[in-house]
């Protein structure tokens, strides 16, 4: 019984040794040679200035999160449009539902004026 979870254990620990091992070897023998312009904060060159932790205008997050839901509507049309022929008129019927639901949210954020950047 045991003998059936042995490749399982095995995986697990190679993966682990794949994952942390370079990690650990690293902080070990990784030479540490610190110096004030290694430590400061990168800002495109820039002297930085603010607060690091100031919080982002919800805009950015709403662009963000409005990109990836249309993107990857978008990637349906793909496998659709490989089997178009093979579906027939009900698939196409069922795209141009999901298109059109798909149109209707975006005219909603644009009247918004979510996709606007201030």
């Amino acid at each position: 019984m045991l003998d059936n979870y042995l490749p399982v254990l095995v995986f697990i620990l190679v993966g682990i040794l794949f994952g942390v091992g370079p990690l650990v070897a690293g902080f070990v023998i990784g030479p540490r040679r610190p110096y004030d312009e290694k430590l400061s904060p990168y800002e495109c060159g820039f002297e930085p200035f603010g607060d690091a932790r100031a919080p982002f205008d919800v805009r950015y997050y709403l662009v963000a999160i409005l990109f990836i839901l249309f993107d990857l509507e978008i990637a349906f049309l793909f496998p659709w449009a490989v089997v178009l022929d093979q579906i027939g008129l009900a698939g196409f019927l069922a795209m141009m539902v999901f298109l059109a639901i798909l149109v209707v949210g975006f005219v909603y954020e644009w009247k918004k004026g979510a996709l606007e950047w201030e």
